[in-house]
């Protein structure tokens, strides 16, 4: 399984939040706009990769025939939900700039809890599951 889109997909996730960090930093009132904008965005990152996980990663891996990443997946798989549907509903919430501008510490108390979490996870999985994917492949190719 070729997991480069999912690794990609991390990148740009990751980046995404480091842009809103440097943006809420700036100023979330100032950069209102550009912090709506760069959220809409990163939420069309994260729901296209989410999908692609469900549909393709986790499916696939159950499929294996590999045990352990078949548990690994279940586990990853189990623990998404609860920051997928927090991230989701951040973005949601916080895509106004209207509201950005009349609750900057709102959103900074919001987004300090919901993009670590996201970040988090990305990081995880960079360092635990991709890496365990990519020795599965290679098991299987020796």
């Amino acid at each position: 399984m070729n997991i480069d889109r999912f690794k990609h997909h991390h990148v740009e996730i990751l980046s995404g939040i480091a842009a809103l960090r440097k943006l809420a930093h700036q100023g979330v009132a100032d950069h209102a706009i550009d912090i709506a904008h760069e959220l809409k965005a990163l939420s069309q990152i994260v729901t296209q990769h989410l999908a692609i996980e469900d549909r393709i990663l986790y499916p696939s891996l159950e499929r294996s025939g590999d045990q352990r990443m078949a548990g690994m997946s279940r586990a990853y798989q189990n623990d998404m939900p609860g920051i997928a549907n927090a991230f989701i509903n951040f973005a949601r919430r916080w895509s106004n700039a209207t509201l950005l501008s009349k609750n900057p510490d709102g959103f900074r108390d919001e987004a300090n809890i919901v993009l670590k979490n996201v970040h988090t996870r990305m990081v995880r999985e960079n360092r635990e599951f991709y890496p365990a994917i990519e020795s599965m492949e290679e098991v299987a190719h020796a």
